[in-house]
């Protein structure tokens, strides 16, 4: 009686020119099919949404309060978001973006200038000479700067502090500052 079936599998040539072209025919049908799927898709393009903050305004002023907000952006800013939050201690935000994509917040709320600044600038922010700016919301206002190149200003508005602040350059937000009012809008 003669056995064949020993248990183990059969033995068949193996090459290293084999396991080459292998390699070199399964990297070509990869790229062969990334290049087909990018011919038929389309990239979507992201256009950010752009916030109307005056009609968010407009609405915090008929309960009876008065947040500073500017008159208007300039050209190439846009609101991003806008957020209010009523109850015994309001709180309005409105963060912003300008025209070479860098960053201006508004933040009023009913907190010391020291804890905004430690929340919305860090820890690590010092504070600069105070400046008088003519025609805002508040006579004086406390400068801070931190490392990574934030900046704010901050001003008590009635019991209230008003913080601007963000990686904008420092014109654009002193003229943020500037563009402040109390104004009442129309709904």
């Amino acid at each position: 009686m003669t056995q064949t079936d020993t248990g183990r599998p059969g033995r068949y040539p193996r090459t290293t020119g084999g396991l080459v072209g292998s390699i070199i025919v399964l990297v070509l049908a990869v790229v062969a099919i990334v290049l087909v799927r990018g011919t038929f898709r389309e990239t979507p393009t992201y256009e950010p949404e752009h916030v109307d903050y005056l009609a968010l305004v407009a609405s915090v002023q008929q309960v009876g309060l008065a947040p500073a907000y500017p008159a208007a952006l300039p050209e190439g800013w846009y609101v991003k978001d806008a957020a209010f939050t009523p109850g015994d201690r309001p709180v309005l935000d409105l963060a912003m973006t300008t025209d070479d994509g860098r960053f201006a917040g508004l933040h009023q709320e009913d907190r010391s200038v020291d804890e905004l600044v430690d929340t919305y600038v860090g820890g690590d922010a010092t504070e600069g000479d105070p400046v008088r700016i003519a025609g805002t919301v508040a006579p004086e206002w406390q400068t801070f700067s931190d490392p990574g190149g934030d900046r704010a200003f901050a001003a008590e508005l009635g019991e209230e502090t008003v913080l601007v602040y963000g990686s904008a350059r420092e014109d654009e937000l002193r003229g943020l500052v500037e563009s402040l009012t109390t104004d009442e809008l129309r709904p």
